[in-house]
């Protein structure tokens, strides 16, 4: 595996650790700024939408520059919108810090995938994807938890300049340890790039994607709530909870990881399925302790950790170029984007549980979505064994001599 790899996970960290800082800081936040708590919460809902609408078109801005200055130029933009986060005056100011800062994480991803689908060789792509996301799933973990520490005890800004400080620190590993190499083949062009979108295999895997994070946000979203008014957790047990899901997703990234390679739809399948009866079983049996956090333990075994899967087969379905792997991340912001809204609507008609419904409801149709690749596969298939039958005879016919006779040396 590249070094290279194991340094693009820690710019993705630096991402995805501001990306969820505000979520840890609200009430000081508010204060500091002068405005309610709700007022905040748009602001994380502003780096989202940033990610998902503006990432793409950053990205085509630095096409024609190569992978490394790339990956350079969109930390210098990402650590402007931090420094600007750390001395905002007021919530105007902080709103352009934040949609900076989420336009420039979004191409970061796209340039950074690519790069890393680049560096390694076929045979071991998806699991270098992830390593590369663990950076996102160590930011899930050890980065909010981190950042709402820092907060509590020197202040929210003082959360902003941690960032801004673990933003230099990735740019000159990334300096230092990333290779300067050129285009993929057929990269630098934003012609070649959008032709790719002409695939309506590429649109289905992109949905999948959709449904895949949607499903998983649903019930992410309002962990804390349900934990503590449907399962009856005291609020100082959720932040455990979490650093144990957090865990559970890092342990799924590897496995799926593995598997990608090879298995990248039927992982898929199996991983929508899992979700699907941990999100029903969870929904089902709320009000019991032991049972609500296995089904927890679940959604982070096979949710976003089938990255590395979603990742591996947007690339065969298109490219591993920069646009897509920016668009097929955009995809996936907006799958949070429907998860979190989605389940907030949800609540507010039909109570705590129903967002683990609408996840079981968003994991199905994820599952759907597979239907065309699988059988594809299947009609593949009988003439693959086909193929070998007729391979096997023409082998047994050239290594023999006669009949009755032995087979030649």
């Amino acid at each position: 595996m590249p070094r290279a790899v194991h340094v693009l996970a820690l710019g993705i960290f630096a991402m995805v650790t501001s990306e969820f800082v505000v979520a840890g800081l609200m009430p000081q936040m508010a204060g500091g700024l002068g405005v309610t708590v709700p007022q905040i919460g748009y602001l994380i809902t502003a780096f989202a939408m940033a990610m998902a609408f503006g990432g793409p078109f950053l990205t085509v801005a630095v096409l024609r520059l190569r992978p490394k200055p790339a990956l350079m130029t969109l930390f210098v933009i990402f650590l402007v919108g931090n420094v600007l986060a750390a001395t905002a005056s007021g919530y105007a100011l902080m709103l352009v810090a934040r949609v900076i800062t989420g336009v420039a994480s979004q191409a970061f991803f796209g340039v950074a995938i690519s790069l890393t689908a680049q560096l390694a060789r076929p045979e071991v792509r998806g699991r270098a994807m992830a390593v590369v996301l663990n950076g996102l799933m160590l930011g899930t973990l050890l980065g909010l938890p981190l950042s709402t520490l820092v907060g509590a005890a020197f202040g929210w800004r003082a959360a902003f300049w941690a960032i801004a400080v673990l933003t230099v620190v990735a740019a000159l590993c990334t300096a230092a340890g990333v290779p300067a190499v050129g285009h993929a083949d057929g990269g630098g062009s934003l012609r070649e790039e959008m032709t790719a979108f002409r695939s309506r295999r590429l649109w289905l895997a992109l949905s999948t994607s959709t449904f895949v994070i949607g499903a998983t946000f649903c019930a992410f979203s309002y962990f804390n709530p349900i934990l503590t008014e449907v399962t009856g957790f005291g609020g100082g047990a959720v932040p455990v909870l979490l650093i144990a899901y957090g865990a559970a997703t890092v342990a799924g990234n590897h496995v799926v990881g593995r598997l990608a390679d090879r298995y990248a739809v039927p992982v898929l399948l199996c991983g929508l399925l899992l979700n699907l009866l941990s999100l029903s079983g969870f929904a089902l049996l709320a009000h019991l302790k032991a049972p609500a956090v296995m089904f927890m333990m679940g959604i982070g075994l096979v949710g976003v950790t089938m990255n590395p899967a979603m990742a591996t087969r947007v690339q065969r379905a298109a490219n591993a170029r920069p646009l897509v792997n920016t668009v097929h991340a955009s995809c996936i912001t907006f799958g949070v984007v429907i998860g979190s809204w989605g389940g907030g609507l949800a609540i507010g008609v039909f109570g705590l549980r129903a967002p683990l419904w609408l996840g079981a409801v968003l994991a199905a149709v994820g599952a759907a979505t597979l239907i065309p690749d699988l059988a594809r596969r299947a009609r593949r298939a009988p003439a693959d064994g086909h193929d070998s039958c007729t391979k096997s005879a023409a082998l047994a016919r050239a290594t023999s001599v006669g009949p009755g006779m032995p087979p030649s040396r």
